[in-house]
């Protein structure tokens, strides 16, 4: 395989594991917060006592955040970087910009869901306290 194959290949793990990471934010601190807003704390401790890797996930939220947003920011430096060209033979060329079609989309399915995780673990109490709810 050539540079362009390697390097595109590389690109889409990264962005894979990128996926993984922010899911994992999301699954950590967002999605207990928003089942305990709606009245489903049973779920909640059902989950938490099914996947008791929950809690210690929430424990230590913050580095869950910091890496995935690492993550985030490694995988759209590999995206975004200057110099990226895909190949000039016209199968490989399809290839490679389908695959950063997809990179990219990943990528922004990733950003979101970390924002979400970050709203809803960081902001969303302090603000519900701040507007007096």
């Amino acid at each position: 395989m050539n540079d362009a194959t390697t390097c595109g290949a590389r690109v889409l793990k990264t962005t894979w594991l990128t996926l993984f990471a922010s899911t994992g934010t999301l699954i950590c601190c967002a999605l207990p917060i928003i089942l305990v807003s709606l009245g489903f704390g049973a779920t909640v401790a059902a989950l938490t006592s099914s996947f008791p890797f929950l809690i210690t996930l929430s424990l230590h939220k913050s580095w869950v955040f910091a890496f995935s947003g690492a993550m985030l920011a490694l995988s759209g430096w590999l995206m975004y970087r200057p110099g990226g060209v895909c190949p000039t033979d016209p199968e490989l060329g399809r290839a490679c910009n389908t695959a950063r079609r997809w990179s990219r989309r990943i990528y922004r399915v990733s950003i979101v869901i970390w924002c979400i995780g970050f709203f809803a673990a960081f902001l969303a109490l302090p603000l519900r306290i701040w507007l007096g709810f």
